[in-house]
């Protein structure tokens, strides 16, 4: 088998050396791929790597594990990985095998799988810290348990403290890279496209999955591996099923359809969110709440930049939301009442961001040292307010009731404001109705 270097091994090597750089010269990492899981009896799901060990390494094959260990004399990355099997690679495609781990991903030193308990037991015998990930392999974590017992009774030196290596990897993970920006941007591309066809499609009589099937296959079509998460396509009242994946409602004039769909490349994940009108025309009811959920994304649009809390985009969709709500009469008091009573909160019960990138609710955390972190360039997150007024909502006029629409945007920091990487892609309700009419694509 020919075997080439990734054109991203640099990146890759220097992620490894800043890791590396925030452990003791002593310590030592474990990273284990994800497992893989099964649809039911002997059918796999399709494959997908581990987002902290893909990170590191680019290595997307299951059963292997990455070891870092800085200063060793046989160099300071590892993997071991599943050995060549031609018998079984006829059944699931080709491996890397020990010789590719060296090749293709640059391991100063690889093993096959069958001497994982010999790695490990090198690992235990130098590692002042060991840092591992608790839980991603229970075989692993078996094994550790094991043979740390086992030098422990013959008097062996262990570790002197266990630790989980996750929290350094997410705190590198949360600025993006010019090749993870890169990635990024071809997702949003593939996404917006995707919604622009599933618009088009939609109409009175066709059923949730058929405009879930279009969007899908536009990922696909266009390169991307496919969904990042189950594709939602709410219409009517379950619009304001925040998390509807079933799909297989008749859509019916007059509804509203959510659609919150992402591709992903590369491991890379997009994540947006459209409403729109199943005929192509907002009624004034839905026009006038939809017009709100849209003004709250611009105000807490306009808060992303380098700097600010990340708590403040939120703020700002919130009283915006709450302005509308006592204006339309759905809430009473003033819009100061609704935000310091969180009465809301039936209405808009999620966060208007999260982080985006190798998950599409990605790791990084929203606080730092008990407060919001603040926002910095090369930073991914979502903008998404929301307004889900159940169709037995108390107390809520009658035309508004039964209504969910949410609009997400994915925007990247910059040193100079923000990006909206899906920025492509209609959001002001004429230009929704707009792509509403046009004929599909593909």
């Amino acid at each position: 088998m020919r075997m080439k270097r990734l054109p991203a091994a640099k990146a890759l090597a220097l992620r490894r050396r800043r890791l590396m750089g925030r452990m003791g010269s002593r310590d030592v990492a474990l990273l284990s791929a994800a497992p893989e899981t099964f649809h039911s009896n002997d059918v796999e799901h399709r494959y997908r790597p581990d987002s902290d060990l893909f990170y590191l390494t680019g290595f997307s094959e299951p059963g292997a594990v990455a070891v870092l260990a800085p200063g060793h004399r046989h160099g300071d990355f590892w993997l071991v990985v599943r050995p060549r099997d031609p018998a079984k690679e006829t059944w699931t495609g080709p491996r890397a095998g020990v010789q590719g781990a060296r090749a293709i991903y640059g391991a100063a030193v690889a093993r096959p799988l069958d001497a994982l308990e010999e790695v490990v037991e090198q690992v235990l015998a130098r590692a002042a810290t060991l840092y591992h990930m608790p839980g991603r392999d229970p075989a692993l974590d078996r094994l550790l348990r094991r043979l740390l017992s086992r030098r422990r009774r013959a008097g062996k030196r262990t570790p002197r403290s266990l630790s989980d290596v996750r929290p350094l990897v997410h705190e590198m993970r949360l600025k993006k890279e010019r090749e993870e920006v890169a990635h990024m941007r071809h997702a949003a591309f593939i996404t917006c496209r995707a919604h622009l066809e599933g618009m088009a499609l939609a109409a009175p009589g066709l059923y949730e999955y058929q405009v879930e099937a279009r969007i899908d296959c536009t990922f696909r079509t266009l390169g991307a591996q496919g969904p990042a998460y189950p594709t939602i396509v709410g219409s009517g009242p379950n619009g304001v099923v925040l998390h509807h994946v079933a799909n297989q409602r008749r859509m019916r004039r007059g509804d509203l359809v959510l659609v919150d769909a992402g591709c992903e490349s590369h491991c890379y994940a997009s994540d947006v969110t459209r409403t729109f009108p199943v005929d192509g025309r907002f009624r004034p009811p839905q026009r006038r709440l939809y017009d709100i959920v849209l003004a709250a994304q611009q105000a807490a649009m306009a808060e992303v930049r380098a700097g600010v809390s990340m708590d403040r985009p939120h703020q700002a969709a919130v009283a915006v939301l709450a302005q509308g709500l006592v204006d339309l009469g759905i809430l009473p008091g003033t819009p100061r009442d609704v935000v310091a009573g969180k009465t809301y909160l039936p209405f808009f019960m999620h966060r208007t961001s999260h982080w985006l990138g190798l998950d599409v609710h990605d790791v990084g955390g929203r606080m730092k040292h008990g407060r919001p972190r603040r926002l910095g360039s090369g930073m991914v997150l979502t903008v998404e307010p929301g307004l889900y007024i159940r169709a037995d909502a108390a107390g809520v006029p009658a035309a508004y009731r039964g209504l969910g629409i949410r609009i997400e945007d994915d925007l990247l920091v910059t040193a100079t404001g923000h990006e909206v990487l899906t920025g492509d892609l209609p959001r002001t309700a004429a230009a929704i109705e707009r792509a509403c009419r046009r004929a599909p694509h593909l």
